[in-house]
């Protein structure tokens, strides 16, 4: 748990604000392909050039041509960008009303997404990313978690000690990675964890919801 002497909130978007399922992708790029889903869902890497997209270092095109690539099927650049952006599911259940009940302290967001899916996410999740004073996305900053680099650049630009801001990640790595540059951390694996962190922060007694709301 967090300590309780915090000046900033900062939060991972995917699988902490916003549902995100690749499968999904997985699935639209079978049907234009004509494959197997498994064969993709296989296939499919975190590899260099999903790394270098989201950093901002090389263009959807470049990204689409190296996926095409290494998921061995022929499909239009706009059929990868569908089954790219169809990857956002919806606001993760809950989080609305527990950003707004946290929203005495100061919000950020940090993720590592690429400029295509910021143009998606952006718009169909204006209304909730608006708790937030600023989001820091990996392709603008040309930094993604877990590198020692991008925390740092994160709090400067928040103009605080690292060691006044809680972080929030669905990702081991990245939480490791944050810890390590100073910063207070929380494993986000349900939404009970985010409402249970958020509840030792704040002071007022509604931070948490029921856990039926979770799943």
């Amino acid at each position: 748990m967090p300590s309780s002497d915090t000046d900033a909130l900062l939060f991972d978007l995917g699988r902490v604000v916003i549902d995100v399922d690749f499968n999904r992708a997985f699935s639209r790029w079978a049907e234009h392909a004509r494959c197997d889903q498994k064969l993709i869902s296989e296939r499919f890497r975190h590899d260099t050039a999903f790394e270098r997209h989201e950093r901002g270092e090389i263009e959807s095109k470049e990204f689409f041509a190296n996926l095409r690539e290494s998921l061995q099927i022929d499909i239009s650049d706009a059929q990868l960008l569908e089954g790219w952006n169809s990857i956002l599911v919806g606001e993760m259940p809950g989080v609305s009303e527990l950003l707004a009940n946290a929203a005495e302290i100061p919000l950020y967001a940090f993720t590592n997404s690429n400029r295509a899916h910021e143009q998606c996410w952006s718009n169909q999740f204006s209304g909730i990313l608006s708790n937030f004073k600023q989001v820091f996305v990996s392709s603008t900053i040309g930094l993604r978690k877990p590198e020692a680099k991008a925390y740092d650049f994160v709090v400067r630009e928040i103009g605080l000690s690292a060691d006044r801001i809680v972080f929030f990640d669905d990702l081991l790595e990245n939480i490791e990675g944050a810890r390590a540059r100073g910063l207070q951390a929380v494993h986000v694996k349900s939404c009970a964890d985010l409402a249970n962190g958020l509840a030792v922060l704040s002071p007022r007694p509604d931070i948490s919801l029921p856990m039926t709301n979770f799943r």
